[in-house]
């Protein structure tokens, strides 16, 4: 009986020793694994040349349309991350409504209207693309999206950046 007591208790020290020490690698490691980059992730070395590339055509604009060298147009746009994924939940809740599968976001270039406070300054917002959803058994489910949902609404009212014309990174 002496024997099996020790036996028992050995195998309760082994369990608890292994629980340790299996525990104990875990330590310092992330808890998390890194989520694989998305489609088009680009580095900020490729930004940074988008953006040089970009003068050209920034200087052409602006120089037409601001006469005062202390006046710029905008030249990039900031968004609450709130206000995307609000916009994002909202938007796929409609698109179901209305009988669409949302499968991305356009970004259009736009500009407000010129007003007597002076011309009106490029702005960016985003469009809902998607297609009409169709019997879950067909399959023209399968079909190619990123058409403008018609009808829907958009994302605008970013920050500008500061100032309106700074490039990449502020």
């Amino acid at each position: 009986m002496k024997n099996f007591s020790l036996l028992i208790l050995g195998i309760i020290l082994g369990v608890v020793a292994a629980s340790f020490y299996y525990n104990s690698n875990d330590v310092g490691a992330p808890t998390e694994q890194l989520p694989p980059k998305p489609y088009g992730f680009i580095t900020s070395e490729t930004a940074k040349k988008l953006d040089e590339a970009y003068n050209e055509r920034y200087n052409i604009i602006n120089d037409s349309l601001f006469k005062d060298p202390k006046e710029e147009d905008n030249r990039s746009s900031w968004y609450k991350l709130q206000a995307i994924e609000e916009y994002l939940a909202y938007t796929k809740h409609e698109a179901k409504q209305e009988g669409y599968t949302l499968d991305g976001l356009r970004l259009y270039l736009g500009a407000y209207p010129d007003s007597k406070e002076g011309r009106g300054l490029t702005t960016m917002f985003f469009v809902p693309t998607g297609y009409k959803t169709v019997s879950d058994g067909s399959i023209f489910s399968l079909q190619g999206g990123g058409k403008d949902l018609p009808g829907f609404g958009g994302l605008n009212l970013g920050s500008q950046g500061t100032p309106p014309g700074a490039n990449y990174p502020q």
